[in-house]
């Protein structure tokens, strides 16, 4: 991956970092040939994403991947952070719904 590309990946995290403000929710990036956080890895694909993951309850995980595709990548570190925590807040309101039994 160049350089450019993973410059622009970890502004997003920074970004990203800075507006949640949820501590319910742990983030972890995987960026190709950079693991920013806890070893996360995708044998499957080489494309950068964020996995998401909420304790419902303290006892029932559940996690979501957002995956950053590459015409994602062409956006602004500003408009994918944006549209990473788009992604969060609908993570969340699904937990939300869930967890309030309104499946």
């Amino acid at each position: 991956m160049q350089q450019a590309m993973k410059e622009k990946l970890e502004k997003v995290v920074e970004l990203v970092n800075n507006v949640l403000v949820d501590p319910d929710i742990a983030l972890d990036y995987y960026i190709p040939e950079e693991i920013t956080r806890n070893g996360v890895h995708d044998t499957k694909s080489g494309d950068p994403y964020v996995l998401l993951k909420y304790v419902v309850n303290g006892t029932e995980n559940r996690e979501q991947k957002i995956p950053i595709k590459p015409n994602y990548l062409e956006k602004t570190p500003e408009d994918l952070a944006n549209l990473v925590t788009f992604y969060i807040e609908q993570f969340m309101e699904e937990i939300h719904t869930v967890a309030h039994g309104y499946e």
